[in-house]
């Protein structure tokens, strides 16, 4: 049986989903390498009075700008910001749009840099608050972009069942609704008040599958669609572009220093906790995992390289999801009580949250240095991904020899999960081999693309999910396993987290 194992079968190359997932992820950054642009759908969106309530001061901070304006011989950008204030004031929120856009116009030839600095930003906000309306969201140009991404992403995820002989008809015939139901979450959470809060769209698309799931069911012919890992892989490939080594020199050695003693501590913890709880070793390395580098990319690693149970791997995905939210919103408002350093609550949050859209969301809430820092903390952790998931199957590849038996270097490979190899690659090539201007150019699209595959997997991630099963499965140990894993990883990340970034340890970096 061992020796089975051990032989290369060159048709995974084309039929399980671990490869294929590189292959369209790789086939994505080459179109967009070569070239090609699209322009992805909008889903932000603001109601009148959430308008109108934020733009009540507007008037007279646009009456200071114009007299600064004035004060400083500039009359092009007094008068364009007069006649804002004058638009705000009548309540158009179509004249104000325009108006905005003209100020923003005339700001490019404003000589004083200050002025010229001032008035831009006033002209992008503002026209930015007065078009992002529900209309817009659903106007002709904006559902057509819609419509070439549903079908952009048809074809791809057609082409890969197609090839790995999964059923392509049916998968044709459900994923339209995935799509519209992830659209349906994106415009949820393109909403103003609801994006203040940090209710990201993967925790909708989440919601939306489970409410599906549990109160409504899922249809027979719906489920040939609900491809979990297949999106989400594809989403980690694109990940590995976004994920650039020279971001990690950002911060010199410090977020590389807190993330490993973090990881570590944290792991050993969550293996220890679930151990005791009766969990087996696969569950308890993916629990680990999870809680200890980045959630849902980790777990996912982490189930492909110990040859998990997907219902194991799903339950630990639910698990970090539904957790991030209160740390979310909470972690950042303590921060700010408290009066912590911007760097000490970016590496806090960055270390501790456990999805990357959940630190963005909770950096901007903490503020935009804490952001800053809270993203490359993350990034640091993420770059982890791919030598953990080598790690654990070393580990577990030698937990499944016989007492004396040395594993074979092909056992170890068969156990790693190879879309991680598509990651680092990604990562490699968009680091060292493109220059930064034509690097961002790329992912500033196919960062977009890599959300809604994560969006699409997330909610497939519901869709699947029974709470009854939830529950049941383990007795609630897993859940207990994980948030008493959350809760050390909360307090030993703080620690380090002012050690390192707080000017204990190190001079406070500057960001």
């Amino acid at each position: 049986m061992a020796e089975n194992k051990q032989k290369i079968d060159f048709t995974t190359l084309w039929k399980k989903d671990d490869w294929m997932s590189v292959w369209i992820g790789f086939l994505i950054l080459i179109i967009f390498m070569a070239g090609a642009s699209f322009k992805l759908p909008g889903w932000k969106w603001m109601t009148e009075g959430a308008f109108f309530e934020k733009a009540e001061a507007l008037p007279a901070k646009a009456e200071a700008l114009a007299k600064e304006a004035e004060g400083k011989g500039d009359p092009g950008v007094q008068t364009a910001v007069m006649g804002l204030k004058t638009a705000l004031e009548g309540k158009d929120r179509k004249a104000i749009s325009d108006a905005a856009g003209a100020l923003e116009k005339v700001a490019k030839d404003a000589k004083d840099k200050d002025i010229k600095k001032k008035a831009e930003k006033m002209g992008k906000d503002i026209k930015g608050d007065a078009g992002n309306t529900a209309g817009k969201v659903f106007s002709g140009e904006n559902m057509m972009r819609a419509f070439w991404l549903l079908i952009g992403l048809w074809v791809l995820g057609g082409i890969g069942m197609a090839i790995m002989g999964l059923g392509f008809g049916k998968f044709t015939l459900g994923f339209p609704i995935v799509f519209i139901l992830s659209a349906l979450a994106f415009f949820v959470a393109g909403n103003s008040v609801v994006n203040y809060y940090g209710l990201e769209v993967v925790f909708w698309a989440l919601i939306f599958g489970l409410i599906i799931s549990n109160f409504l069911g899922v249809p027979e012919w719906l489920k040939t669609a609900i491809k979990t890992e297949f999106f989400i892989k594809i989403g980690l490939v694109l990940l590995g572009a976004e994920v650039l080594f020279g971001t990690i020199a950002k911060v010199g050695a410090y977020g590389m220093i807190q993330s490993i003693i973090v990881i570590l501590a944290v792991f050993y913890v969550c293996y220890w906790v679930a151990k005791k709880l009766g969990l087996d070793d696969e569950f308890a390395s993916i629990l680990g995992t999870a809680v200890s580098i980045c959630g849902v990319s980790a777990a996912i690693a982490a189930g492909g390289a110990v040859k998990g149970d997907q219902k194991k791997i799903s339950h630990t995905i639910s698990l970090v999801l539904l957790c991030a939210i209160p740390m979310l919103i909470f972690q950042p408002l303590i921060a700010k009580a408290v009066g912590m350093l911007p760097a000490v609550a970016g590496a806090w949050i960055g270390g501790t949250i456990d999805t990357t859209g959940a630190v963005v969301a909770a950096g901007a809430i903490a503020g935009e240095a804490a952001m800053s820092v809270a993203v490359v903390v993350k990034m640091a952790q993420n770059v982890l991904i791919g030598f953990a998931a080598f790690f654990l199957a070393i580990w577990f590849t030698f937990k499944g020899q016989a007492v004396g038996q040395k594993p074979s270097l092909m056992e170890i490979w068969f156990r790693f999960p190879k879309f991680v190899v598509g990651f680092i690659i990604a990562s490699i090539v968009f680091s060292f081999f493109m220059n930064e201007a034509s690097a961002k150019a790329v992912t500033s699209v196919t960062a977009g693309l890599r959300g809604w595959w994560f969006t699409m997997a997330f909610l497939c991630i519901g869709l699947e999910t029974k709470f009854k099963e939830l529950i049941a499965m383990g007795g609630g140990r897993p859940a207990a396993a994980f948030l008493i894993a959350q809760a050390f990883n909360i307090l030993w990340t703080l620690l380090f987290a002012y050690l390192i970034f707080g000017g204990v340890l190190f001079p406070t970096p500057k960001f």
